[in-house]
């Protein structure tokens, strides 16, 4: 049995996950999350893609969404950015340490990651 301290840790550490699945700043982050994508590890990406914004301090920057399915289920796990302009990158046969370059490099430093950007 956990205590109510370790309960309560565990809540605000959940409480801040899921906000940045719930709004929409900036920048949002959509995983496609269809039959394809969850079998290819969208899944293990959308939590990378979490974690990573959160670690990063972007959390009020960028939003992490899930969505139905998204392109070709040949190139899933797909991802897209949207910055706060509308422009939509979409990156394509993501992995969980791609999703952490994605943020690095682009949700937090502008810059797309040109070896994953569907061709």
């Amino acid at each position: 049995m956990k205590s109510l301290e370790e309960l309560a840790r565990i809540r605000e550490e959940m409480k801040d996950k899921i906000s940045l699945r719930l709004g929409a700043n900036g920048t949002r982050v959509v995983v496609g999350m269809g039959t394809c994508g969850i079998e290819a590890g969208a899944r293990e990406v959308l939590h990378a893609l979490v974690d990573a914004v959160a670690e990063g301090g972007l959390s009020d920057r960028a939003t992490v969404m899930q969505s139905g399915a998204v392109g070709d289920a040949e190139n899933a796990p797909v991802v897209e950015v949207i910055d706060e302009n509308g422009t939509k990158t979409t990156y394509v046969k993501v992995t969980p340490d791609a999703a952490r370059r994605i943020v690095a490099e682009h949700v937090a430093g502008g810059k797309p990651v040109a070896e994953y950007i569907s061709k």
